[in-house]
């Protein structure tokens, strides 16, 4: 169960109204081709991003002084529950509704707008996008990237960014899980005690 519900059911297709830098792919695309100035070269990334960390925030402020501006493509939950399937012992992923992913990223001072996917790859934003750059962690690897292709396929540059701040969204959940398994371990504990 992710915390924090949004109390409406909420896509990145409906029409409520959208918070200040998060765009549906269309508005994005609409947005860049009428101030290109503003916008290109453009560096675009993507991911789950959470629970936002200090790797996150150095990772996207690197990405950033790769061009003008950067767009963020954040995963949506379904995207997310589908590559992070619930490991035993942990929280069903995302632990963070997508919109309210959205809205974090958004108001980083690196991040000049973001949008929310749905497929399982950043492929088709890419492609409707055309970043000059696509920015991805250093603990990636292009012979593994489904992106790479389709960034080549129109000239774009690919960046893996050295990681700063050894640190995930994983490695927070299982620091959590493990010390509330002690903690419940110490109860049942003292309760035998007793």
């Amino acid at each position: 169960m992710m915390c924090c519900p949004d109390k409406i059911e909420w896509s990145p297709f409906s029409t409520l109204p959208m918070l200040a830098g998060v765009y549906t792919l269309e508005e994005l695309q609409a947005a860049i081709a009428q101030h290109p100035e503003r916008w290109r070269p453009l560096v675009f990334t993507n991911g789950c991003f959470d629970l936002i960390h200090a790797g996150h925030v150095r990772y996207l402020a690197t990405a950033k002084t790769l061009g003008r501006s950067l767009v963020v493509g954040i995963n949506s939950d379904q995207s997310v529950h589908r590559l992070k399937p619930q490991r035993t012992g942990q929280p069903a992923r995302p632990i963070i509704p997508d919109r309210q992913r959205a809205e974090v990223v958004a108001a980083l001072k690196s991040v000049d707008a973001v949008m929310i996917f749905s497929e399982l790859n950043a492929c088709r934003a890419i492609a409707a996008l055309s970043p000059e750059i696509y920015a991805k962690g250093g603990d990636y690897n292009l012979d593994t990237l489904p992106e790479v292709p389709t960034v080549e396929a129109y000239g774009g540059a690919i960046h893996l960014i050295p990681i700063e701040v050894f640190c995930s969204t994983s490695t927070i959940i299982q620091a959590i899980s493990a010390q509330l398994s002690e903690r419940e371990s110490m109860v049942e504990s003292d309760a035998l005690q007793e």
